[in-house]
């Protein structure tokens, strides 16, 4: 008892020293806080399978036997014995369960994953690392009401035209790439009739940008932002995944090209999910400040990487002082911790609410 007393005096003596010094730092979040929107959809959110009960999901052998594999379940909040006894419509009914729970954001866009597609148009399972089909994707997300069906394709599928039509026809509300590791160069002047394609169903472009490092290998390359120009000349509504945090492109930052092109097409738009990991620390400050960002960024957890030892507002130390820290830290539901995190930063009350806008505004 008295041993316990003792370690809550410390804790409360290093709580308040922790106070005293930040205050004489002078932190402070990068922009004034405001008030959240009544509703908020989380634009980015990931889900996976590894083939459970006729899925149609996999993961790659390599993937699979990694350190990463047991920490994406984890996060997920399931087990490998619960996909295989229930199936991997247990991810999502998990994701939603989760959200439902929350106060503040009210829907999300789940997120289906398509593979790398060899020479004769079809899916190369050899070099897709993960997979999750939009049949099973789209299915799943109509059982729960708080969910929304995000697509991904290919376009070097030779069917490619076909799937956009048959993932509107679907209630697809966009359409989801991770270039580096779906081989597709979205510079590439033989996209363009897919393009064209997007543009006429209004169907948004989320692409990753920036250097990839959730699966293992990647060819970065393909995510430099400037091969964005094709799709955005065509009129493509295209969002920019993490503004295009990490990694260089002709000895230029990522996020400086990006920044250069949101200049250019006012189509172009950018999230901010991922920004609060520990990896990118430095890039939450330049999403908000930066004015070339200002007004076309969207908000996006990246869950469920939301789940992880890479978030936490413990790294936010010095800037939001320890009684905020601890306050965001109480919080149990993981979209309203990431929501209270991006908010006490300084997000405007408008990034919160244009996700929801935008997808309103392409769906007619």
């Amino acid at each position: 008892m008295l041993m316990a007393v003792q370690t809550k005096m410390v804790l409360i003596s290093i709580a308040m020293a922790a106070h005293i010094l930040c205050g004489s730092a002078r932190c402070s979040p990068y922009l004034a806080i405001e008030p959240l929107p009544p509703e908020i959809v989380d634009i980015h959110c990931h889900v996976a399978g590894i083939g459970a009960q006729g899925s149609g999901c996999f993961v790659s052998s390599k993937l699979l036997h990694s350190w990463r594999f047991s920490v994406y379940l984890h996060s997920f909040g399931v087990s490998k014995r619960e996909l295989l006894e229930q199936g991997d419509h247990v991810v999502i009914d998990r994701l939603s369960e989760r959200l439902a729970q929350s106060r503040f954001v009210s829907r999300a866009v789940v997120l289906a994953l398509d593979g790398v597609i060899d020479a004769q148009g079809v899916l190369d399972t050899n070099r897709t690392p993960v997979y999750v089909p939009n049949e099973f994707a789209a299915e799943q997300v109509r059982l729960h009401s708080n969910l929304l069906f995000g697509a991904s394709i290919n376009p070097y599928r030779r069917d490619a035209l076909d799937r956009l039509a048959w993932a509107k026809a679907n209630g697809a509300v966009l359409i989801k790439w991770i270039p580096s590791i779906m081989a597709i160069n979205p510079g590439d002047t033989q996209l363009v009739p897919f393009y064209e394609k997007l543009v006429e169903l209004g169907l948004p472009l989320l692409t990753h940008t920036g250097h990839e490092h959730s699966f293992g290998s990647a060819n970065d390359s393909f995510s430099d932002p400037e091969k964005l120009r094709l799709p955005l000349s065509v009129g493509v509504t295209v969002i920019a995944a993490h503004i295009a945090s990490t990694g260089r492109y002709n000895y230029e930052r990522s996020s400086d090209r990006l920044a250069r092109l949101m200049g250019e097409y006012s189509n172009l738009y950018s999230d901010i999910s991922s920004l609060t990991q520990l990896n990118k620390r430095g890039y939450m400050k330049e999403a908000l400040t930066r004015p070339e960002f200002s007004g076309r960024l969207l908000y996006g957890s990246d869950y469920p990487l939301i789940n992880t030892a890479l978030v936490s507002p413990w790294y936010y130390w010095p800037r939001l002082g320890v009684w905020e820290i601890i306050r965001i830290s109480r919080e149990k539901n993981l979209w309203d911790r990431d929501v209270k995190l991006k908010q006490a930063l300084g997000t405007p009350r408008s990034v919160f609410a244009r996700s929801g806008e935008l997808l309103a505004a392409s769906a007619h």
